[in-house]
């Protein structure tokens, strides 16, 4: 146990790096084990997306969405997605496809929908990227932002 205590004491960067990367790792086990919600590769998001029941949520900040977004998508940015949490409540029965530009954002979202009682909600694995770059996917151009939710 001496030696133990010898090491941290000279080595205490070294000890400190292993802490904290112990403690992401805990930290990300729990997030995956106990998330309420599924990701989707964007090939087998199409067909869901193609069933009325469906709704596209894209949590991008509103000049990416007019760039380029899914056809259909309702632009609901992160930053704003607990204002307009109570617009969203008549989709509660419905499929929620969240996305955004890399997936990062619409896994926060996600979190925020289920936290709220939404309990069919996918996130698009890659988010946008993935749908344009790497599935070539069609995207829609808008020339004005549509956030009616």
């Amino acid at each position: 146990m001496d030696r133990y205590l010898e090491f941290i004491l000279n080595h205490y960067i070294l000890s400190l790096a292993l802490a904290v990367v112990t403690f992401l790792l805990i930290q990300e086990f729990f997030d995956t084990a106990f998330k309420r919600f599924a990701s989707i590769s964007p090939l087998l998001a199409v067909p869901k997306i193609d069933n009325d029941n469906t709704v596209v949520l894209d949590v991008r900040e509103a000049p990416d969405f007019i760039l380029g977004h899914i056809e259909k998508a309702i632009n609901i940015p992160l930053s704003k997605f607990s204002e307009d949490l109570g617009n969203l409540q008549k989709y509660k029965k419905n499929l929620i496809l969240l996305t955004c530009q890399t997936g990062t954002r619409a896994s926060a979202a996600a979190k925020i929908l289920t936290k709220s009682g939404f309990e069919n909600v996918l996130v698009l694995t890659g988010g946008m990227n993935a749908w344009q770059d790497e599935y070539k996917l069609p995207i829609k151009v808008s020339s004005k932002n549509k956030s009616n939710a």
